[in-house]
């Protein structure tokens, strides 16, 4: 073998390793491309918007872009279920929410939050039970009393069965005996209309979906459904200091989740990637601008307060007929 064609041996081979271990370099590196982040409710929704004003700045942190993907249908299902059956390689991660906690015990799907690697709590939603400025009734206690006193006659509006707001109002209403007349409007928005039109008496929504409302003085928030006061709205009363202890409030929720599968070090990053994108100033700074609560937990403690959702939920489904377990 001649001397130049053995050294060119020699190049070739060297190079094959070179690349070779230039390969597995960039297989080891996460994240190497753009994560996706599945949106189960529809494009310009509550949900959609706080996913998207989420990972705005994601390429900060992880030096890659996050998009947002809508996948809607099925009460969430659809985006919730192909975020949990996706590649598990990290590189698609899901926007989980309330409804996830109700699935199984409403017989809807067999979907749980036990079908994901958990990444972290993003926030929980209130609920405030308000009435009209003109209504007859100037405290929960008021409210509730004459309710009490006149079984199914109060009429509670909310954005639907089954929903947080429905059940949050459903669990303070089988704690104290008391019967309501509920009635299912599609969304917050003509849950309001109806509220301050006088044709129902109370209504049930997100407390930030009451906030220009409640600016406005068109209506009075009698409690809102949680253990402290909200910043934007100081002088509502927690439902403890309307005279209702509720210590495990049914509360709307969304979080981040992961495929069941992906390894430890690549949920390392995704976990500390997006801690920052929730710490980032922009975000929650949006996140006051809507009065909307941010409270994190990292998967440890998201899973903890998941577990209890689901507890605190039963008696609420089983108080309105809608407790059937799969």
């Amino acid at each position: 073998m001649n001397t130049k064609r053995f050294g060119l041996i020699i190049a070739v081979g060297a190079l094959c390793v070179f690349l070779a271990v230039g390969n597995i370099a960039a297989a080891d590196k996460f994240p190497a491309k753009d994560i996706t982040l599945v949106c189960p409710w529809s494009a310009g929704g509550g949900t959609d918007t706080i996913a998207r004003a989420l990972v705005k700045n994601a390429k900060k942190y992880f030096g890659v872009n996050v998009n947002v993907v809508n996948k809607t249908g099925g009460m969430g299902a659809i985006g919730m279920g192909a975020a949990s059956t996706a590649r598990p390689d990290g590189y698609t991660v899901g926007m989980i929410t309330f409804q996830l906690s109700t699935y199984q015990s409403m017989g809807l799907a067999k979907l749980s939050y036990r079908d994901y690697n958990l990444i972290q709590l993003v926030n929980q939603s209130p609920a405030a039970i308000s009435v009209a400025a003109d209504s007859k009734w100037k405290t929960l206690q008021q409210l509730m009393d004459y309710a009490k006193a006149n079984p199914g006659i109060v009429t509670v509006g909310h954005s639907g069965a089954g929903g947080a707001w429905h059940l949050a109002i459903a669990s303070i209403a089988v704690k104290n005996d008391i019967e309501f007349n509920y009635v299912p409007f599609d969304g917050a928005a003509p849950t309001r209309t109806a509220l301050i039109g006088n044709h129902i008496d109370c209504a049930t929504t997100g407390i930030d979906e009451m906030l220009q409302m409640y600016q406005a003085g068109k209506v009075r928030i009698l409690a809102v459904n949680n253990t402290s006061r909200h910043a934007l709205f100081p002088d509502v009363p927690t439902m403890e200091e309307a005279g209702f202890a509720n210590p495990s409030p049914i509360l709307d929720w969304r979080g981040l989740a992961a495929p069941k599968g992906v390894s430890a070090d690549n949920m390392k990053i995704l976990v500390k990637g997006f801690k920052q994108c929730f710490d980032d100033p922009e975000f929650r700074a949006l996140a006051t601008k809507l009065g909307l609560p941010l409270v994190y937990e990292d998967p440890q403690g998201f899973q903890k307060f998941l577990q209890g959702m689901e507890e605190t939920l039963v008696p609420a489904l089983e108080s309105v007929s809608l407790y059937k377990p799969m």
